[in-house]
Order: C-alpha cells, then sequence, then structure tokens
C-alpha cells in the first residue's frame, strides 16, 4: 500500500471524532489535505474551525468551510493534525510543512489532540527528521551556534518564511532521548519563536495508518486496532 493510500484511509478513520456542534482545529500538511477531504461532508456539525496555516485556511474555504480564529472563550474541542515523527510516549516532532508555532497553538488551546499519520513516521527515538525551529531573522547566527552546542546542525530553509514571517532552521543529527527538557531547553534560546518538539503538550490520541489498517493509541491506555 502507498503512502497516499495509508494517509487517506487515516484520514477518513479519524472523522469518527466530528462529533455535532464541535469547536474543530484543523492543522497542515499532506495527511491533513485529505482529512479536510473527508470531513467535508460533515461541515455542518462543525460550529467553529480554526486553522494552523494559510495554506489550510485556503483549503477549508475551498470545501465550503467558513474559517474562524481562536475562540475568545473556552477551548476547542478538539485538534487534528499530522506529525514528521511520533514515538510511544505520545511525543511529536512537527513543522515540516513550517507551521509549527500556530499548530502549538491550537494543540495548546484543545481539549483533546488528535495525531494521524502513517507508519513510516512511527520511530523509537525522535531526531531522525530534522527538527524545525523557527526563528526571529535576525537572530539566526547567534540561535545556530546555541544548536551546536546541542550537537545539533542548524541549516537554514533556504526561499522560506513561516506565515508569522520569521525563518526556520531545520535541526540535523539530534538524537532527542528526553524531548521534554530539550523543547523546554531550546525555547529558552532567545530569538528562538517556537521549537517543533511537541512534548510539553502531547498527542492524546495517535492513529496509525498501516498495510494491515489503521491502528488507535490512546495516551496512558493499550493501543488498540
Amino acid at each position: 500500500m502507498d503512502q497516499a493510500e495509508k494517509k487517506r484511509r487515516v484520514a477518513r478513520a479519524v472523522a469518527e471524532f466530528i462529533e455535532p456542534g464541535i469547536r474543530l482545529g484543523v492543522g497542515t500538511g499532506s495527511t491533513v489535505n485529505f482529512l479536510i477531504d473527508e470531513i467535508a461532508p460533515l461541515r455542518d456539525r462543525i460550529s467553529h474551525i480554526v486553522a494552523s496555516s494559510r495554506a489550510t485556511e485556503e483549503r477549508l474555504r475551498a470545501a465550503g468551510f467558513e474559517v474562524s480564529d481562536l475562540p475568545p472563550t473556552g477551548d476547542l474541542d478538539l485538534y487534528i493534525d499530522g506529525a514528521d515523527e511520533a514515538n510511544k510516549h505520545f511525543h511529536l516532532i512537527k513543522g515540516g510543512g513550517g507551521a509549527l508555532t500556530r499548530e502549538k497553538v491550537l494543540a495548546a488551546a484543545a481539549r483533546r489532540f488528535v495525531c494521524i499519520i502513517d507508519d513510516s513516521k512511527w520511530v523509537a527515538v525522535l531526531g531522525r527528521f530534522p527538527l524545525p525551529v523557527e526563528i526571529i531573522p535576525m537572530a539566526q547566527a547567534y540561535v545556530s551556534r546555541q544548536l551546536v552546542r546541542s550537537r545539533g546542525q542548524p541549516i537554514l530553509r533556504k526561499d522560506f518564511l513561516t506565515d508569522n514571517g520569521n525563518a526556520i532552521l531545520d535541526v540535523h543529527n539530534l538524537v532527542i532521548t528526553n524531548p521534554p527538557e530539550m523543547e523546554t531547553r531550546l525555547n529558552q534560546i532567545p530569538g528562538v519563536v517556537s521549537v517543533g518538539i511537541f512534548a510539553q503538550r502531547p498527542a492524546d490520541v495517535i492513529m496509525i495508518a498501516g498495510n494491515s489498517g489503521v491502528r488507535r493509541m490512546d495516551r496512558n491506555l493499550s493501543a488498540r486496532t
């Protein structure tokens, strides 16, 4: 089964979470694009929908949704997004699409965070995928030096600015054995806007598409198919 079909299947499976009156946050990326196609027929159930990027907002509007900002009061009921890597502790690396800061805001604002991936994204230790770090452009040299001290190899993402007008350093060759600690430490570097480790606010549910179907894993519960 190819990766596109796996992404389509996991997007279809997660539609079960769309309950009447839900306030929903939607992430960014290729798997989320399949999700938008799947939830388009369910848009009458959704009372409020928020996008994590301009690209997702445009795709939602094209599918007939009226996209809003975060509600002024109360949390989102649910945030659905993909990931570049995920582990058994429900820690993630995100930001390959460059929307990590807005994704982090929506994940924090949601009572429940469901991550949808194919099985190529499931890893024992985070770090094989280069870690995206959003930075203020003028801080590039300073932040890069600090990341080197953490034994990473930061490379500026060429010809790219985030929706916030910032740059991204993709940090190669990290072995992230303690994701919560590294997330906290890197976030404290002056000039860093956000780090693509999602460990302080991990996923609540991970849906993993493989050749044999879609497996659901709930944090603090056993895995089930």
